[in-house]
């Protein structure tokens, strides 16, 4: 009897099961918070140089900032740069006695602020880029805290990944609950950039532990109404790293991994586990149906499996073939995904109606990604939504900055094929690997996908080489993605295969078809 037969005995998907995943449903609304909270966090308000001597009553601000700051082709005041003199502006008494702008030939010489800043709270009371002054020259530090933060989710999906096999998936919970928090508390207290970008990113690599144990899902709507409500990034931070004080209490109820205290040899803590779950499932069974003689066997069967590595992907032609596919699309996917998420400027509504909009597009999204894997089929649906992301990126470079009204339509349609292309992946990657390497082959293309993650935020400072380059970059990403997944097989009422030898049986790489070979059978 293997561990699969013994889960219908004691009644499968059940009420157990159901409870579980209520007591993990919380980590699912945290770690959307945490991925997108620069959205608010580092969010950079109107800001220009601080000017010496105006006086807060002066009456006359735009004049006097007229002679103090250049302007932009765009007719706004710049943002990084003041004229090295103040400049004498016409039909205007600004300048008292001993106030004699000074005098320049040509075209007035500019300076970077050599004063500091001064920043609009009207919106944000404080975020990082106003605490630290992280902009003009020094913006990409700010870009940076998403780029640290995802790095060491990458880093510790790893660390966690190779712990919760050991030390078991409970336990692992339990430490990733109280780094989270304690990581999470102290980063509220930085006392400089330094000290938040090393504890952001212990953040991180901490939160990882709930990716790798439970899938994120929900939160980006709640984000928004937390960040409307909270306005200073200190408290903001706080107010999204305290629920994890409950997911730690939740703690008390949630069981280890009958599989895992098998595997360790924990057969008596296994079958308490076992006699349980059957009896909150209502099949309630005697000790003789689960004896430790039974279970002894089951654990044996386990044992001898061997853990499969990361290089056993690339071992065989067939294997090798789709992993490296599928990490070309996850990477797509990340890309796509987190470079529209975070760059919520320019669509004609405030940073928490263009949230919140976000959020409200992911249900759709979902459902329509539903209908389509089981009518259209996984392989055209991840294209599709690839495409899709890439087109609405595209189409937003072709019009002008009066059509903000097109360009939030194509942003919010773009969010919701980038979220389509994000669920679809998940499915489809684990039908295409067999049973013995499915864990594994989605290791390790949500960790190049975590790649893609980190290096998503830094795309935008190429808007200082061409403006429209980001935009372009991520839609040519989505494009190639979307290219490469037309070349996996589709999995869509296939047998899902079992072992290596399965996949290796189909056809070669270059070709699409698919042959039958016995396998167990999947349904819909």
């Amino acid at each position: 009897m293997g561990f699969e037969e013994l889960l219908e005995q004691v009644g499968g998907f059940g009420p157990f099961q159901l409870l579980n995943v209520a007591l993990l449903a919380l980590p699912r609304i945290l770690l959307p918070m945490h991925f997108l909270l620069p959205n608010f966090l580092a969010a950079v308000p109107s800001h220009h140089c601080a000017l010496p001597g105006a006086s807060a009553n002066f009456s006359h601000q735009d004049t006097w900032l007229a002679a103090y700051l250049p302007r932009e082709p765009d007719g706004t005041f710049s943002s990084c740069l003041q004229f090295t003199y103040p400049q004498a502006l016409p039909n205007t008494t600004l300048w008292g006695e001993g106030q004699i702008p000074g005098e320049s030939q040509g075209e007035p010489s500019t300076v970077p602020c050599p004063h500091g800043w001064e920043y609009d709270r009207s919106e944000f009371s404080s975020t990082t880029a106003t605490e630290w002054d992280l902009v003009c020259e020094q913006r990409g530090l700010n870009r940076a805290i998403s780029t640290f933060f995802f790095a060491g989710v990458l880093v510790g999906a790893v660390i966690f990944g190779y712990l919760s096999d050991r030390f078991g998936r409970r336990r692992l919970l339990l430490v990733a609950y109280v780094s989270s928090l304690v990581m999470g508390l102290t980063s509220t207290a930085s006392v400089n950039y330094i000290m938040f970008i090393i504890t952001r990113t212990l953040t991180g690599a901490a939160l990882a532990g709930l990716t790798i144990i439970v899938l994120p899902l929900g939160g980006v709507m709640l984000l928004a109404l937390v960040g409307y409500l909270i306005r200073d990034w200190r408290w903001l931070l706080m107010a999204v790293t305290l629920p994890c004080v409950p997911g730690i209490l939740s703690l008390w109820w949630v069981p280890e991994s009958a599989r895992w205290l098998l595997t360790q040899g924990r057969v008596k803590e296994a079958q308490g586990y076992l006699l349980r779950c059957a009896r909150l499932n209502g099949r309630p069974v005697g000790e003789d149906s689960l004896g430790l003689e039974a279970l002894r066997k089951v654990a044996a069967a386990e044992q001898v499996v061997r853990r499969p590595s990361y290089l056993d992907l690339f071992r065989t032609p067939r294997i090798r073939y789709i992993s490296l596919c599928c990490m070309v699309v996850w990477f797509g996917v990340n890309v796509s995904y987190y470079g529209q998420s975070l760059d919520l400027l320019g669509l004609g509504l405030n940073l928490y109606q263009t949230q919140l909009l976000f959020g409200a597009v992911e249900l759709p999204s979902k459902l329509v990604v539903y209908l389509s894997v089981r009518h259209a089929g996984r392989r055209p649906t991840q294209a599709a939504m690839l495409l899709g992301a890439a087109l609405s990126l595209g189409g937003r470079l072709l019009l002008t900055s009066e059509m903000v009204y097109w360009s939030t339509v194509l942003a919010v349609l773009g969010k919701g094929f980038s979220e389509g292309a994000f669920t679809t992946a998940y499915l489809f990657t684990s039908e295409m690997y067999p049973t013995v390497l499915r864990q594994t082959g989605l290791g390790l293309t949500a960790l190049v996908g975590r790649l893609g993650g980190s290096l998503a935020p830094l795309v935008t400072l190429l808007d200082g080489i061409w403006l429209p380059l980001p935009k372009l970059v991520y839609a040519g990403i989505a494009l190639i993605a979307s290219c490469t997944a037309l070349l996996l097989p589709e999995t869509r009422r296939a047998q899902l295969p079992e072992t290596i030898q399965d996949v290796e049986r189909k056809s070669a790489p270059s070709s699409l078809q698919q042959e039958q070979v016995p396998m167990k059978q999947d349904h819909d």
